[in-house]
């Protein structure tokens, strides 16, 4: 009895408080902005637990617990059963689809009541970060290893691919923070690259695909986009390959090629000069396999499989937009500035800035906002709770609540990085990393800079799944660091 009162007292010790500090913090701020972006005047008290405040607040309670408990719990569970676990929630996501309700077109929540229902995804984040960290904390394990890192990404995409069948694209893009782990654990930069680069090809496409260059029949977008594509390819031959010659002759043949279409096009006869640009990449890419077989290397495959996913990306970005339902189109279109729908798919933002914008530098005051008590301001309990905190508290709260995920995120690095062991950093950088993609991608789709997808600020927005989600991923990174002494790999 002695001795396990002593291991608990050791273990409540080495626990980071400063975390937990955080957390209490966050979720005690978050519960004051439901209850002001959800109570009305003339509502029953603010602890009924029939109105929204008060549910939230036992959420709160049952997670303190959930916290609590999973502090007190063997931390070699989490290492023991990591694939049991990721089994058992990718069995719930697959099933979900077939046993959910419709909700707003999405079929992710499963109704336990009438009242209450979850959210799987939510809780497959905790059980995915688990997986990835076990396998990854493997004896041997290299990412520079091709099948173990298509083994650590088969981990990662197969939530990806279960939860889009549950028409829940938000909650799916979520899992591409994973990607910031393979960075931390020796991914090549140039993976990060690819993913940038395909982001601006599809801005860069899409919005100015209808402009046109003065004097030829040539897209702007398609233009811009195939001009990256050659400029991308030949320094990235320059890159990887012992000599420059290679890449030296794709920039300056290719770059001839395009200047005398352009002139030709803009001073003889107007033509699209994208036809000359396509071939251009083309040869490049022919160019680059002659010179792999004549060579007898591989170092230039990765250029032309770059070249040619990112034709392929361009040509399809179009057809993709084009199947995606209405208001997903409507949204991104709005977003890249192509369309000006304050009344249809820009409301949610238009008011949410207007909301925040109201608030000034000091905020009208808790439960003063009007905004907010006019119900002006779409879910501004959940995805646009973070328009609550800029209304009633004004710039000054904002700032705080952004100083409060600022210093966890860096105070998870500091956990994360102290590590003894593969498994719990790779972990704790999983948490690091969804907490992060959360808040970015939230606030971003608040103030405007972002497409709306539906995503929860972190133990701020109103609902249970969200909130014990959250819960379990960062519990149990702190009961891993708490047992940091243990030297395990």
């Amino acid at each position: 009895m002695a001795r396990a009162q002593d291991n608990t007292r050791k273990l409540f010790l080495s626990i980071d408080w400063i975390t937990i500090l955080l957390y209490l913090l966050l979720i005690a701020a978050g519960w004051v902005s439901v209850v002001g972006s959800s109570y009305n005047y003339g509502d029953p008290l603010i602890l009924d637990f029939a109105q929204r405040s008060g549910k939230q607040l036992i959420w709160m309670i049952c997670s303190l617990g959930l916290g609590f408990a999973l502090l007190l719990t063997d931390e070699k569970l989490y290492d023991t059963f990591s694939y049991v676990f990721y089994i058992l929630m990718m069995g719930l996501l697959l099933v979900t689809p077939f046993i959910a309700h419709d909700s707003h077109g999405s079929y992710s929540w499963i109704n336990l009541t009438s009242t209450i229902k979850i959210q799987p995804a939510e809780f497959a984040k905790c059980a995915t970060a688990l997986a990835l960290a076990k396998c990854m904390g493997t004896y041997g394990f290299s990412i520079y290893k091709t099948r173990d890192f298509l083994r650590a990404m088969g981990i990662v995409l197969l939530p990806i691919v279960l939860i889009i069948l549950q028409r829940e694209t938000g909650s799916a893009l979520v899992y591409l923070a994973f990607f910031l782990v393979f960075y931390r654990e020796g991914m090549s930069g140039t993976y990060l690259f690819v993913g940038i680069a395909a982001i601006v090809y599809f801005i860069v496409g899409i919005r100015y695909d209808e402009l046109m260059l003065p004097q030829t029949e040539t897209s702007v977008g398609a233009f811009s986009v195939l001009l990256l594509i050659w400029f991308f390819t030949g320094c990235m031959t320059i890159l990887h390959s012992e000599s420059r010659t290679g890449g030296l002759y794709i920039l300056s043949i290719g770059g001839a090629v395009m200047l005398g279409a352009y002139l030709v096009s803009r001073f003889i006869i107007p033509f699209d000069i994208t036809v000359i640009q396509l071939i251009v990449c083309l040869a490049s890419i022919g160019f680059l396999l002659v010179r792999s077989v004549k060579e007898h290397t591989y170092k230039y495959l990765f250029t032309m499989a770059f070249a040619l996913g990112s034709l392929a990306f361009y040509y399809s970005a179009n057809i993709v937009l084009d199947h995606l339902p209405d208001h997903q189109q409507r949204r991104i279109l709005v977003l890249l500035g192509m369309k000006d729908d304050i009344l249809g798919a820009g409301y949610n933002v238009h008011q949410s800035q207007i909301a925040i914008g109201s608030g000034g530098i000091w905020g009208k005051g808790f439960l003063n906002g009007t905004q907010t008590k006019l119900n002006y301001v779409p879910e501004q309990d959940t995805d646009f709770i973070f328009c609550t905190v800029g209304e009633e508290w004004g710039f000054v709260g904002a700032a705080v609540v952004l100083l409060l995920f600022l210093v966890l995120i860096l105070r998870l690095i500091h956990i994360a990085e102290r590590q003894p062991t593969t498994f719990a950093r790779v972990y704790g950088y999983s948490v690091l990393s969804i907490l992060l993609f959360h808040v970015m991608v939230n606030i971003g789709m608040v103030i405007g800079l972002m497409p709306v997808i539906g995503i929860p600020l972190p133990l701020f927005s109103y609902g249970g799944s969200s909130l014990w989600g959250f819960t379990l991923l960062l519990f149990i990174f702190l009961r891993l660091d708490a047992s940091r002494g243990l030297k395990r790999r």
